[in-house]
């Protein structure tokens, strides 16, 4: 009776054990790809920088900032009442060269900046929004006196540095 009880204990302990054994060996299997995809991961994330710095030397140049200084202030009117502006813009371009040759012509680019900031609605500029599409105008503006004067388009864009509404 010990040799019959034994035999239906085995079996049971043999499948007990065989998947135990699988369990084992599909987790050190799910450590080894977790582990190896992050090595593959961490190695080709290394090696991209290196070739988008190589990619960015042959292609673009670095960029420019260029201060246009004084600040700008231009007054409007809302709703009869009368209110300030003040914004620092700070010019990008990819050529020294072509920027000084645009500094040239910076007080038609000023007059023309202060022209279009002094036509603008309180509301609009209060939001990011607004202060963003004034942003893409102004850009366009300066741009377009590249275009003009030089033949060619010098700014990529012009960033407000400082903006302040009263």
């Amino acid at each position: 009776m010990a040799k019959s009880e034994a035999a239906v204990k085995d079996p049971a302990t043999k499948g007990k054990l065989k998947l135990i054994i699988a369990v084992v060996v599909a987790l050190l299997l799910a450590i080894g790809l977790s582990v190896g995809a992050t090595w593959f991961f961490m190695h080709s994330a290394q090696s991209k920088p290196a070739v988008a710095a190589e990619t960015a030397a042959v292609g673009k140049q670095p960029a420019i900032f260029e201060p246009m200084a004084p600040a700008f202030v231009a007054n409007y009117n809302q709703n009869g009442r009368q209110r300030y502006m003040q914004v620092s813009i700070t010019m990008q371009g990819r050529n020294q060269a072509d920027l000084d040759a645009l500094k040239v012509h910076m007080p038609v680019i000023r007059n023309n900046l202060v022209m279009l900031f002094s036509g603008q609605d309180f509301a609009t500029l209060a939001s990011p929004v607004g202060q963003e599409m004034l942003r893409q105008k102004a850009t366009a503006s300066v741009q377009e006196v590249a275009q003009k004067e030089l033949g060619k388009v010098v700014i990529e864009q012009l960033l407000f540095t400082n903006f302040v509404l009263q």
